[in-house]
């Protein structure tokens, strides 16, 4: 984002972060965790508990340490098991991602310390979600997994991913690259909970590609500080009648820098995308790029990004639109501003102080109902925005 006045970009200088370390043993079970370390993966969505989970993995630093399917019809691995099982996995192992995108896709491909593979069987619903947690405990660490997820035919899961480092761990490095194959009829939900610490560099790279009738839904949280994220997920619809919706609820406190955007490519008749955004800083910057791409008719596509300023700080909405056939119906809705005095006025006629009014309206604009989460993730978000308003607010 080049074009952008007084913001500066954070860089990220890869030679700074440990991409080599010792080997993390393996736990037969979440419980074995420390107290500490349960806290964070619990704030980050992860149940130790494994109930009502279809199955679990979790990679600490370099190592994968848990990885366990409960339910039927889910097939959970590491990459590293899924390559050597699959022959290299050809049909997806760097099939939709560019190696070659820029220097983390390279260093991802170059230094691959682990990630999950998770495949559904074709007709499967898997009632239950599948959860994953991308950990860092060790300083400096540059951790770099690659993630693909395979949905068969009709067939739906939903993957609740949380990543998170120790509070121990000032500084790190975490590359993520996540290749997502949709299949005829199948449906993915996938819920990202971001859980980093002040002085940790985020990098992920995601591109999906979702075939004839699919659906595929994204839900992104990150409340908590972190030194820069830099993420632009894309999706391609394919096949006709496919869907994707990108939900994202984003906290910037001072310090923080996100550029996390999304892009939907509408690539074949009846396919419908919808990106749907909710930022607040309190001193740091957000970048909010959103793209819809419409190459086909009919073919409809909704953008909008909604931000809210407390305390200063930067928003920086940038909805883009393209339609290459004649037909293609697209649209934005931007906004970024502040929280209307008359609303707070409106409380305090009701009972609430000033603060207590403030507080109301900000949970009901960071409200993760559209997301259609497991009862217990609803709770853990809650609870940890209710933990931190007086810092977030």
């Amino acid at each position: 984002m080049s074009e952008l006045k007084n913001v500066k970009i954070p860089q990220v200088d890869l030679s700074k972060y440990n991409f080599e370390q010792g080997e993390v043993p393996e736990l037969a079970d979440l419980r074995q965790l420390d107290v500490d370390d349960r806290a964070e993966l619990l704030m980050a969505g992860v149940d130790v508990e494994e109930e009502e989970r279809s199955g679990t993995f979790l990679q600490i630093d370099h190592s994968n340490v848990h990885c366990s399917s409960r339910g039927q019809g889910v097939e959970v691995l590491s990459i590293k098991k899924a390559l050597e099982k699959y022959n290299g996995l050809p049909e997806y192992y760097w099939q939709a991602m560019d190696k070659d995108k820029d220097e983390f896709t390279r260093a991802a491909a170059e230094k691959l310390h682990g990630g999950y593979f998770i495949r559904t069987a074709k007709g499967a619903k898997i009632e239950e979600p599948v959860q994953s947690c991308l950990f860092i405990k060790g300083q400096n660490v540059a951790q770099s997994v690659h993630n693909i997820v395979v949905v068969e035919e009709d067939s739906e899961v939903h993957i609740i991913t949380g990543c998170a480092t120790s509070h121990k761990v000032s500084s790190a490095l975490h590359l993520g690259i996540s290749e997502f194959y949709i299949k005829k009829g199948g449906k993915l939900t996938f819920t990202m909970v971001h859980n980093w610490g002040e002085e940790v560099s985020v990098r992920p790279r995601t591109v999906g590609i979702v075939e004839e009738r699919g659906v595929f839904v994204s839900n992104y949280i990150l409340l908590k500080p972190v030194k820069s994220v830099q993420s632009f997920p894309t999706i391609f619809l394919n096949g006709p009648g496919a869907v994707a919706r990108f939900n994202s609820i984003l906290v910037a406190p001072r310090g923080s820098y996100i550029n996390s955007g999304n892009k939907i490519v509408l690539n074949a008749p009846e396919t419908r995308g919808e990106i749907i955004s909710r930022a607040i800083t309190t001193g740091g910057t957000i970048i909010a790029p959103g793209v819809i791409e419409g190459n086909a008719v009919p073919a409809r596509g909704h953008l909008e990004c909604k931000g809210l300023i407390l305390n200063d700080g930067v928003i920086h909405a940038i909805p883009e639109l393209k339609g290459t056939k004649s037909g293609v119906e697209l649209s934005h809705e931007a906004a970024v501003g502040k929280i209307a005095q008359e609303e707070i006025e409106y409380l305090m006629a009701r009972g609430l102080d000033e603060d207590e009014a403030t507080s109301t309206i900000v949970r009901g604009f960071l409200n993760v109902d559209i997301m259609g989460l497991p009862r217990e993730l609803k709770e853990s978000i809650d609870q940890t925005i209710a933990e931190n308003e007086k810092e977030m607010f």
